[in-house]
């Protein structure tokens, strides 16, 4: 019975070191503290949307950051266009409660749900996509006993999570053709 109870402590104690840490994923906490994502200087908005929490432990690269499941989301609608729906502490993988993380946000056009990743829509091409600078974050939250999670628009983290901009990309193709226009134009002009 000893050894059962010691093998018992010692996973609960192991589990709750391994616990992942988590971030309040937010981008607008009121009328007027937040962090608007906007495309030609209006906020995005709705279903067409989507916005996504890309993650590792601090010092990672923007290129190494991966995508947390959990946090994918799309935006609110009217008064609250360019604050995306999802307002939940998430876990972030790969990184302890108590640890730091890099934090970055990612969003783009879902052609109506079609696209269903960040990089998707870049292959895409045409598309609208924008993501916002990388956060370093402070302590991230829970654990046993639980801490909070640091807010990402600076409660908490370092480098708060800042208002950006979407734009929009032309596939290669459409960069081939007006490449070749140009470059038609000036052949016609050296001949005239």
């Amino acid at each position: 019975m000893r050894k059962l109870a010691t093998a018992l402590l010692v996973v609960c104690t192991t589990a709750s070191a391994l616990a992942q840490g988590t971030v309040f994923f937010a981008n607008r906490l009121s009328a007027t503290d937040w962090a608007k994502v906007t495309l030609n200087g209006v906020g995005v908005e709705g279903a067409g949307y989507s916005a996504q929490l890309f993650a590792g432990p601090a010092g990672t690269a923007e290129g190494s950051l991966v995508a947390v499941a959990a946090s994918l989301t799309t935006f609110r609608t009217g008064a609250g266009a360019g604050a995306w729906t999802s307002v939940t502490d998430v876990a972030i993988p790969g990184v302890a409660a108590g640890a730091q993380a890099a934090l970055q946000v990612r969003v783009w056009a879902n052609n109506g749900g079609t696209v269903t990743t960040y990089a998707a829509a870049v292959a895409a091409g045409n598309l609208a996509t924008g993501v916002s600078a990388v956060m370093a974050s402070n302590p991230l939250g829970g654990g046993n006993p639980p801490t909070p999670s640091p807010n990402m628009l600076g409660l908490g983290v370092s480098d708060p999570l800042q208002a950006f901009s979407l734009t929009v990309i032309p596939e290669p193709s459409v960069l081939a053709l007006g490449a070749l226009g140009a470059l038609a134009l000036v052949l016609r002009r050296r001949k005239a």
